[in-house]
């Protein structure tokens, strides 16, 4: 059975190799810059500012999401495990906790536009520019 717990500054490592993984299988559009960019940035300047809950089944990390102010800011699901529906545990799992209704995603990621879709979301506006004004564009969802 999994499970979700907050995580703390100890479990970035294995954050981050969760992140890798999924943006390796999910942003192939993502220069190796900017890859590289978001692989520092989000564990100096992202994490410490978010509360982070992992899931986890049998003492193995299966992913992570973060919400800020209503809008989920981050939910990655380890390559190996997308698809057996970890996701929509730990999507719920922050629904039910912190009341999210919005969510940015990258246009060029069609499984997570879809994913959001099936639960639940509609577009409701789209930017040309990501939230650290790089072009890749974002569609804007909610609930």
């Amino acid at each position: 059975m999994s499970q979700i717990t907050k995580a703390g500054q100890k479990e970035y490592p294995q954050i981050m190799k969760i992140w890798e993984s999924a943006v390796k299988a999910t942003h192939d559009f993502l220069s190796e810059e900017d890859f590289n960019y978001f692989k520092e940035v989000i564990p100096r300047d992202y994490l410490p500012n978010l509360e982070v809950y992992m899931i986890t089944e049998n003492g193995e990390s299966k992913g992570f999401a973060s919400v800020s102010e209503g809008n989920l800011e981050m939910l990655f699901i380890h390559d190996h495990f997308r698809g057996k529906g970890y996701g929509k545990k730990l999507y719920e799992f922050m629904k039910d906790k912190t009341g999210l209704t919005k969510v940015d995603v990258n246009e060029q990621n069609p499984q997570a536009v879809g994913f959001y879709e099936k639960m639940g979301f509609k577009q409701i506006g789209r930017s040309e520019k990501d939230g650290s004004g790089r072009d890749y564009p974002i569609i804007h969802m909610s609930l």
